[in-house]
C-alpha cells in the first residue's frame, strides 16, 4: 500500500512540474494536477460539476419528451422513433469528427464549451416550440452538441491527471453524470407536483444549464498535455521511443479494445427491456420507478470505486469483472421467475457500470497524448453506433425466443467480447507496478 501511494505521489509531482514549466501553468498559478477538491485536479473537478448540472437540466426534460410530443404537439410514435434515431446518428458521427478536430487544434476547451452551449440552447428552446418538426430539430441539435463535446472532454480529462489517478478521475466524472440524472428526474417530478405544465418545466431547465456553462468557463483551464509530454501519462514507459500518432490510434491493442467494445455493446440493448422484463416477472407498475431509482443510485455509487480499483488492479481485470457481472445479470433475467428476483438483479446489474470510467481510462493508456482526441472519437463512435442495432436485435430476440431467453444472446456476445479483450496488452503499466 505504502509503495503504491509513494508511486502515485511521484506521478502527481512529475505532472505538476510539467504544467508549471509549460503553458498549462504559470509561476504562482496552481497546477491542473494539484490535488484539491476531493483529491482531484482542478479540471477533473470542474468538468464533473459541469456534467452534473448539464445532466440535471437534460433529465428534467427527457422523461417528459414523449408526453410532450404526443399529447402537447400531437405527434405520432413514428416521429418519436425518428427523433431518437436521427439524434443518435448525428451524435455518433460528431463524436468521431470532434475527436479528430481537437487533435488538429491541440485544444479541447473551446469544442467542449461549444458543445455544452449548443445543447443547453437547443434543449431549453423546447419550451417555445409549437410544431413537431421544431421539436425534432431542437432535439437533434441537442445531440449534435453532445457529439461535439464528448470526445474532446474525455481527452481533456485524460490530460488533466496522471496515470495513477486516471481511473478515479473518469469514475468521478461518471458519478457526477449519474447524480445529475437522479437530481434532474427528481426536480422534474417536484415541479410537476407544484402544478407547473411541461413547458414551464422545460423553461426551468435553463437554470442548471446556465450553471453548467459557468462551471466550465470559469473553472476549467486548457491543458497543455496534448502536445505529447510523455511524462504526463500516455501509458508508456519513459524509455519507450515516441510513437507516431497514426500508430498510437491504430495500434494492435487499441484495435482489440475497439473490437471487444463493439461486440459487447452490440449485445447491450436499451435498459428499457430490463424494465419490460421486470413487468413480465410480476413487478407492479407503481414499483417500476422505484426499482429504476435504486438502479441509478448503484450506478452513481460504483463509478469512483470502479475507476480507483482499475488504478490499483489494472484496467483489463476490472473491465472483465464488470462484463462478468453483466453476463451473470443477463443470465439471471433469463432464469428469474418472480418479482423478488428482480429486486436482486437490478442493483446487481448496477455494479456492471463500474466499467464505464475504466474503459475510457484504458483508451488513454493505449494512445499517445497527441492522438487522444481521435482515439476517444473512435471509441465513442463504436459505443454509440451500436445503440440502434442492439435494440433492434433485442426486440427481434424478444419476439422469437420469448422474454426470458431473449437475454441469452446478449450474455453470449459479452462472453465473446471478454475473449477479445484478453488480447489487449496493458504494456508497461503492469510492469511499473511490479
Amino acid at each position: 500500500m505504502e509503495d503504491h501511494e509513494e508511486t502515485l505521489e511521484g506521478e502527481y509531482k512529475e505532472g505538476a512540474a510539467f504544467y508549471q514549466a509549460g503553458e498549462g501553468g504559470r509561476e504562482g498559478t496552481p497546477s491542473l494536477l494539484e490535488r484539491g477538491w476531493f483529491g482531484l485536479g482542478r479540471n477533473v473537478f470542474f468538468l464533473g460539476l459541469t456534467s452534473y448540472f448539464n445532466d440535471l437540466s437534460s433529465e428534467m426534460i427527457y422523461p417528459l419528451l414523449p408526453l410532450f410530443l404526443t399529447e402537447v404537439l400531437g405527434a405520432g410514435a413514428l416521429l418519436l422513433g425518428l427523433l431518437e434515431g436521427l439524434a443518435e446518428l448525428v451524435n455518433s458521427l460528431l463524436k468521431l469528427l470532434s475527436g479528430w478536430w481537437s487533435d488538429r487544434l491541440r485544444r479541447s476547451k473551446g469544442l467542449v464549451a461549444a458543445g455544452y452551449s449548443v445543447s443547453a440552447a437547443a434543449r431549453t428552446s423546447l419550451a417555445l416550440v409549437t410544431a413537431p418538426w421544431q421539436a425534432l430539430g431542437a432535439w437533434v441539435l441537442n445531440r449534435l452538441g453532445k457529439g461535439v463535446r464528448t470526445s474532446p472532454r474525455d481527452a481533456l480529462i485524460a490530460a488533466s491527471c496522471p496515470d495513477g489517478a486516471r481511473g478515479r478521475a473518469f469514475g468521478f466524472h461518471r458519478a457526477m453524470d449519474h447524480l445529475g440524472a437522479l437530481s434532474g428526474a427528481a426536480a422534474s417530478s417536484i415541479l410537476l407536483a407544484l402544478a407547473l405544465d411541461v413547458r414551464a418545466v422545460f423553461a426551468w431547465a435553463a437554470l442548471p444549464a446556465g450553471i453548467s456553462l459557468l462551471a466550465l468557463m470559469l473553472g476549467v483551464r486548457e491543458s497543455a498535455a496534448k502536445g505529447g509530454a510523455r511524462g504526463m501519462g500516455s501509458g508508456a514507459c519513459a524509455a519507450d521511443p515516441p510513437l507516431r500518432e497514426e500508430k498510437s490510434v491504430l495500434s494492435r491493442d487499441f484495435k482489440f479494445l475497439l473490437a471487444a467494445v463493439f461486440l459487447f455493446t452490440l449485445g447491450n440493448s436499451s435498459d428499457a427491456f430490463l424494465l419490460l422484463r421486470a413487468r413480465h416477472a410480476g413487478l407492479s407498475p407503481v414499483l417500476l420507478p422505484a426499482i429504476w431509482g435504486v438502479f441509478h443510485v448503484v450506478k452513481a455509487v460504483v463509478s469512483v470505486p470502479g475507476g480507483a480499483l482499475s488504478d490499483r488492479w489494472g484496467r483489463k481485470k476490472t473491465i472483465l469483472l464488470g462484463w462478468g457481472i453483466y453476463v451473470l445479470t443477463y443470465g439471471g433475467f433469463a432464469l428469474a421467475g418472480g418479482a423478488g428476483w428482480v429486486w436482486l438483479l437490478f442493483p446487481f446489474y448496477g455494479l456492471y457500470y463500474l466499467v464505464e470510467p475504466v474503459e475510457k481510462a484504458l483508451v488513454a493508456d493505449l494512445c499517445d497524448p497527441g492522438a487522444r482526441g481521435r482515439a476517444y472519437g473512435l471509441y465513442n463512435f463504436a459505443v454509440s453506433v451500436t445503440i440502434l442495432p442492439a435494440s433492434l436485435l433485442m426486440g427481434w430476440w424478444w419476439g422469437v425466443l420469448g422474454p426470458r431467453r431473449a437475454f441469452l444472446p446478449g450474455a453470449g456476445l459479452a462472453l465473446f467480447a471478454s475473449l477479445l479483450l484478453l488480447g489487449v496488452r496493458e504494456g508497461c503499466r503492469e510492469g511499473r507496478r511490479e
